[in-house]
């Protein structure tokens, strides 16, 4: 017997494969014309007690006339409805990555068999396109570049001895230099311990670090960060008002790939002021993370700063968390980094297979593909159920928006492509804009993140019978996706097991390969970031941009109502399953049942779905044990509770 954690979970000892037949990222100039293929409707199969709506989406004339190469044609969509046939698809559907207890459901976005086989050729250039960058092929023409990001967590696929044996020094230097500190050797001025870090870095040098920090930080960390990540005067003195007298015990991490960048410099003269004013020597508590020779280098050598890191050229700002950028701050906290880079690469060796049901990142692709209409038509609304990953959203939104923001295609074709990616924790949006997505304008697709550990075992207790902490948040994560679905809202959903240095790894690997594998479908350069340095540029010119943003929050009762109807509901199923088991569980011999076989016994054989999903949740938190199967494959799991609870069984 075992329990679905068991199954489905990544073990800390399983080291990451290095045998990884070699993909890469270069892709070739499409010169052909694109004929992007049309959408069929799928159709409800059955009349329900809410009848399906179809949605039609007009986009403006403008859009549609940016490249003859990419054109949109107004659709109507209708998304099947039917429980048996949304279950079977659930099944046919389901990714599962049993090493890194990674789940990807792909079944509430609506494409068609059709439509994947007509984009079957598409793909296959997009994993030859991945397959050569990884190779070493330039991706970056304007500066010559490759992109090696991959590199970094299996160092062997280097294409040339040097950029390996880089890769393993730094490694090995960022892990030395967080041993000493951590422990204790390398010490502050006054002989005592480091206690804080203050992190000067502004976009990649800052989202990733800050990502990670908030998901897999301990709750009493070696050293605590603090980030300045703007060059706003006020957030700058908070942040050092906040540090008080533990200035002197505080390791200050600038990250800058050149030194120039403004926001960067700026924040390292203000924290060098700082120092200066408390009659601190800022030399013996700075550390650079820069590349080789840069101003800021220089400036660290010269000054005797206490420790100097690399950065890559072949590495950009976006994909850089696994580099020195992310991997010094985290290895200071007391992350496990080697752990976070194996689950970065058993993903990156999923994402490799050319079978497009088993790469998940293309799953994701094709997915954004289509309820984008591949330009980009929809935004992408992230909602991660757990607090710990909050800044995904944030994270994911400069990787996908600044990998994707594109003006023009490889052919040089003026295309404006681009997804939008916004985000809050559920169930936080209950009561901030889920409102707007239910009922509002039909602007976007969801990305739920689900974390089926609800907290560390032998910590759970039940609030009332049956019903956990946890349980409300996994209702109101299936509440909301089903309220959103019945109004004809598309949604993916990923689920891991628990939030661990490698499933973090893990979702970096997933979405950076997926951008790369759609930046290809729809013929851009991903890579290739002229808008930044314009917006960069223009402030250095003493140029004024002025810009306006409008922001609106919506709060509005109705829809919130519904999403806590549709979670009270699963929890009232939760209760059905769990008096079903219960009475399986007290028979002799012990009962194990099918999936199938729970729903027949609740009596709501079309609540099958949310059924093995209730059960996936329990079992992932010790209140389930699995007798048989395989997770990833529900029709072949048998079930049962892990003892006889006799009171409810004669209540």
């Amino acid at each position: 017997m075992a329990s679905l954690s068991s199954l489905c979970s990544s073990s800390p000892s399983l080291n990451p494969k290095h045998s990884i037949c070699k993909t890469t990222l270069n892709p070739p100039r499409l010169k052909t014309s694109l004929a992007y293929p049309a959408r069929t409707l799928l159709t409800p199969t059955r009349t329900l007690l809410t009848p399906t709506r179809s949605i039609a989406r007009d986009i403006p004339a403008d859009l549609s006339k940016t490249n003859d190469n990419l054109p949109y044609k107004p659709k109507q969509l209708g998304l099947e409805k039917d429980p048996n046939s949304l279950w079977n698809r659930y099944v046919d559907w389901l990714y599962q990555h049993k090493e890194l207890g990674l789940y990807l459901d792909v079944s509430r976005i609506g494409f068609t068999d059709e439509f994947v086989s007509e984009m079957e050729p598409r793909f296959q250039k997009a994993f030859k396109y991945m397959e050569e960058l990884e190779k070493g092929s330039i991706a970056n023409p304007d500066e010559g570049r490759m992109v090696g990001h991959y590199w970094l967590r299996n160092s062997s696929l280097a294409p040339k001895p040097i950029l390996k044996t880089q890769i393993d020094k730094a490694l090995d230097a960022v892990c030395d230099f967080a041993d000493q500190v951590v422990s204790g050797k390398i010490k502050t001025p006054d002989g005592e311990r480091f206690t804080q870090i203050l992190s000067v870095g502004i976009g990649g040098s800052a989202l990733g670090p800050q990502f990670v920090a908030e998901a897999l930080a301990p709750d009493n960390p070696p050293l605590k960060i603090r980030f300045i990540d703007n060059t706003d005067p006020a957030g700058i003195d908070h942040q050092i008002a906040q540090l008080g007298p533990e200035l002197a015990s505080t390791l200050v991490i600038v990250i800058s790939k050149s030194g120039g960048t403004p926001e960067t410099r700026n924040g390292l003269l203000e924290v060098q002021k700082a120092f200066r004013e408390a009659g601190l020597d800022f030399a013996k508590q700075g550390v650079a993370i820069t590349q080789e020779n840069s101003l800021l280098d220089n400036t660290a050598r010269i000054e005797g700063w206490l420790a100097r890191f690399p950065m890559f050229d072949w590495v950009g700002g976006r994909t850089s968390e696994m580099s020195a950028v992310g991997l010094l701050p985290a290895a200071l906290q007391g992350i496990d980094i080697r752990e976070m880079l194996a689950g970065a690469a058993v993903m990156d060796e999923a994402n490799r297979t050319t079978v497009l049901r088993n790469n998940p990142a293309a799953l994701l692709a094709l997915c954004w593909y289509w309820a984008s209409d591949g330009v980009g038509s929809k935004d992408m609304v992230v909602l991660p159920y757990k607090d710990s990953l909050l800044l995904f959203s944030r994270y994911l939104q400069q990787l996908v928006m600044e990998s994707l923001g594109k003006e023009l295609d490889l052919d040089g074709n003026r295309v404006n492509q681009g997804l939008a990616v916004y985000g809050n924790k559920g169930s936080t949006d209950q009561h901030a804009y889920i409102q707007q997505l239910r009922e509002g304008v039909h602007n976007f697709f969801a990305t739920f993140i689900e974390v089926l550990r609800d907290r560390p075992p032998g910590h759970d207790w039940e609030l009332e019978p049956g019903v956990t902490c946890g349980d409300y948040l996994f209702g109101m994560l299936q509440g909301t996706r089903s309220a959103l679905y019945a109004n004809d809202r598309e949604s993916i959903t990923v689920t891991v097991q628990e939030v661990t240095p490698r499933s973090v790894g893990a979702l970096i690997g997933l979405y950076e390969r997926a951008v790369g594998i759609y930046a290809s479908l729809v013929n851009i350069n991903a890579y290739h970031q002229p808008g930044k340095y314009c917006c960069i540029l223009l402030p250095i010119s003493h140029l004024i941009l002025e810009m306006k943003v409008i922001s609106v929050v919506v709060l509005a009762w109705p829809c919130v109502e519904a999403g806590k109807k549709a979670a009270g509901e699963v929890l009232a199923l939760q209760k059905r399953v769990l008096a079903v088991l219960n009475e399986a569980s007290c028979k002799e011999p012990v009962e194990p049942l099918t999936i199938e076989e729970v729903a027949d016994r609740c009596h709501a054989p079309e609540d099958i779905e949310m059924i093995y999903k209730i059960i996936a949740h329990m079992a992932a938190n010790d209140r389930a044990l699995i007798a048989e199967g395989s997770c990833g494959s529900p029709r072949s799991l048998k079930v049962f509770l892990g003892e006889c609870n006799v009171d409810e069984l004669y209540a």
